[in-house]
């Protein structure tokens, strides 16, 4: 168990590293990943559930089991932070992707794409990114968790409404039907998991080896796509790559400045910058590939995944910079003290 728990957590400090590692891999070698886009069966709504929608709920099992009684009391006793987090995450990145599409004049269904991106939830790896950068980690667990939550409905009418000048016809119910399987009900699982047996030293040791597992699920999610679609990722120009990184560089921006247009202190800052602009592209990846009324829209499959491997990368070196800001303030001070001490 101390075996896969320090494996666990060499995945999570090299989340970047191992996603890019299986894309290349699955552009290079394809079929290795080809299992990833297994259809086992066909829900209600003729979504196609595959092995990656049991990824993509692996990843928010384990999210679900991070979830505690007490994470749900800092929502209670934070309201304020909670709301205006959510109204930035549900406001900045939809209306961004949808300026984004219409300034950079993007083909429908890559515009489809970075507005499905735009609309999802905060990724699950942004809690790691605040800690790691000196945010405030009680208030991303609040707001991923509460724009998790609120997936199911902001979603699917976001997609519908934002996407309704393009010529692909959009229904808020299948995206609705997927969020639910695939995200709301693992988390549950894994939060009523945590609050039965959280007590337990066996359970504590599982918890502890489910980052990893959480980050192999991504770069899983991300090969099966590049392994279906890679033809696509040169062949649609720079155009999606702009868009990309154009998208999660302003999320970030915003969100520090809507932190600091509302008064937060430097820590809530910076993990509202991290929150808006760290998407759950991974949950886009899936919708993309296994909605119905996405399947002839390959290139919005793209555009997901190249926003699922650049947001893993983007949190780990905005995080880094602002621990650069850090030590750089903190040598500042040591130095002045240093001055004042001598003078």
């Amino acid at each position: 168990m101390k075996l896969l728990q320090k494996t666990s957590k060499f995945l999570s400090d090299y989340t970047s590293a191992v996603v890019i590692a299986v894309a290349v891999l699955a552009f290079v070698f394809p079929a290795m990943m080809h299992w990833v886009n297994y259809q086992l069966f066909t829900d209600m709504v003729a979504n196609k559930f595959t092995s990656q929608s049991v990824i993509i709920g692996i990843i928010m099992f384990s999210m679900g089991l991070t979830l505690t009684t007490n994470d749900f009391k800092i929502l209670a006793k934070r309201p304020l932070d909670i709301f205006i987090g959510a109204v930035a995450q549900y406001g900045i990145m939809p209306l961004l992707a949808f300026g984004l599409s219409k300034v950079l004049q993007l083909p429908d269904a890559v515009t489809l794409g970075l507005i499905l991106v735009g609309c999802c939830p905060g990724g699950v790896s942004s809690n790691v990114m605040s800690y790691l950068c000196g945010g405030d980690v009680a208030f991303s667990v609040g707001m991923t968790t509460t724009s998790t939550l609120l997936s199911p409905v902001m979603t699917p009418l976001l997609v519908s409404f934002l996407a309704s000048g393009t010529k692909i016809s959009l229904s808020a119910l299948p995206m609705f039907v997927s969020i639910v399987e695939t995200v709301i009900l693992p988390v549950a699982l894994g939060f009523l998991f945590n609050y039965l047996f959280g007590k337990r030293k066996t359970f504590q040791d599982v918890q502890k080896v489910m980052p990893g597992i959480a980050v192999l699920g991504l770069a899983c999610v991300v090969g099966g796509v590049i392994s279906s679609q890679g033809s696509y990722f040169f062949t649609s120009g720079v155009t999606i790559f702009a868009a990309v990184l154009l998208h999660n560089g302003l999320g970030y921006f915003l969100g520090y400045v809507a932190g600091k247009f509302t008064g937060m202190n430097t820590a809530k800052k910076r993990t509202l910058s991290i929150e808006v602009g760290m998407q759950n592209a991974g949950l886009a990846t899936n919708l993309a590939t296994t909605t119905a009324q996405f399947a002839n829209t390959p290139q919005s499959a793209v555009i997901c995944a190249v926003s699922c491997v650049w947001h893993s990368i983007s949190g780990t070196l905005l995080a880094g910079l602002f621990k650069l800001m850090d030590k750089k303030a903190e040598r500042n001070e040591t130095s002045l003290n240093f001055v004042k001490e001598n003078v």
